[in-house]
């Protein structure tokens, strides 16, 4: 279908909808799911690199890219949701979540490393072909991963994941200071996004119902940044994002030539990966559903029975 376009704020997706109430299960619900998620480790590239996984190996593979600053935590109420009729896997990055963090003197953190670390994995895992939810450091991980093998991609779930330039406004204008002058002056004045006034915000900006984000949320990602040697981690993967722009183009040039089915699934009062960047994808992709929601950048958090609403009407046309 040609850009099938639903741009909806909350009240229109909420409109006549039971479903579409609430937030994914949570606490004693979530531990009854009978899709239990496990939590493994696997050595890669002399790295022991932490993933979840769920669901029947046999069944389509769903694979969950997290962003920063967290890791598949962020997916913890979404992998029982798809379990039942899919094979989901959710890793964490080198440096971020349960995986190893090497020092970041003598490791290359990179999202070439980190996309290669992911395909290996889900190599050793047996998966021949995956659908794949982008999110923020997600998108780059997995587009370079679609521009190596873009016949193993069948489906894309992007969620204020960014593959356009029209995306990137003020917010980034500090970041892009550090990728033209890559010195301590530059890479000190981003520490600020590493605190835990920062972690709150992005988890709280744009948000309708705050309460419906977890607090959980800010305690797992401020422990992980607070890691002695975290911060170092985190400005060379805030300079290396500036080779994802270099490669756009020629993303977008994938896009229009192979042409994935895409479900975009966008938190429209983000700041970070505000909506200009989402509607650039309509002009590569044909087969588009688009949603932008009334939320933040962590929009599974508000709007996580919207999203999986979607996913599950979405995934089987990846599949034909």
């Amino acid at each position: 279908m040609k850009n099938k376009i639903k741009s909806t704020a909350l009240a229109t997706l909420l409109t006549g909808t039971a479903l579409l109430t609430g937030t994914l299960p949570t606490g004693s619900e979530a531990a009854e799911s009978p899709f239990a998620v496990a939590m493994e480790k696997m050595e890669i590239d002399g790295l022991n690199i932490a993933y979840r996984e769920a669901g029947d190996p046999d069944n389509p593979t769903v694979l969950l890219l997290h962003g920063f600053p967290t890791s598949s935590h962020m997916f913890r109420e979404l992998i029982p949701e798809l379990a039942a009729k899919y094979h989901v896997i959710a890793p964490d990055y080198p440096g971020f979540g349960a995986s190893d963090m090497p020092d970041a003197a003598s490791y290359d953190y990179s999202f070439a490393n980190a996309a290669d670390i992911v395909t290996q994995l889900i190599d050793a895992k047996g998966v021949d072909d995956y659908a794949v939810y982008l999110m923020d450091y997600g998108a780059p991980v997995g587009y370079r991963m679609f521009a190596e093998h873009p016949e193993r991609v069948t489906g894309f779930i992007i969620q204020n994941g960014n593959a356009y330039e029209e995306g990137l406004r003020d917010f980034w204008d500090p970041i892009k200071a550090y990728w033209a002058e890559p010195s301590s002056e530059n890479g000190n004045a981003l520490r600020g996004f590493l605190t835990m006034e920062a972690t709150v915000w992005q988890f709280t900006h744009g948000v309708g119902d705050v309460s419906k984000v977890s607090p959980d949320n800010f305690w797992h990602v401020q422990y992980l940044l607070d890691r002695p040697g975290n911060q170092e981690v985190q400005l060379e993967m805030f300079l290396d994002y500036g080779t994802n722009v270099d490669e756009y183009a020629k993303w977008q040039a994938m896009f229009r030539e192979h042409q994935p089915p895409a479900l975009i699934v966008w938190g429209q009062n983000d700041q970070i990966f505000p909506a200009e960047g989402a509607h650039p994808y309509l002009d590569d992709l044909n087969d588009v559903e688009f949603h932008l929601l009334d939320t933040g950048h962590f929009a599974l958090e508000e709007y996580g029975e919207v999203i999986v609403g979607e996913i599950h009407d979405f995934l089987p046309r990846t599949q034909n």
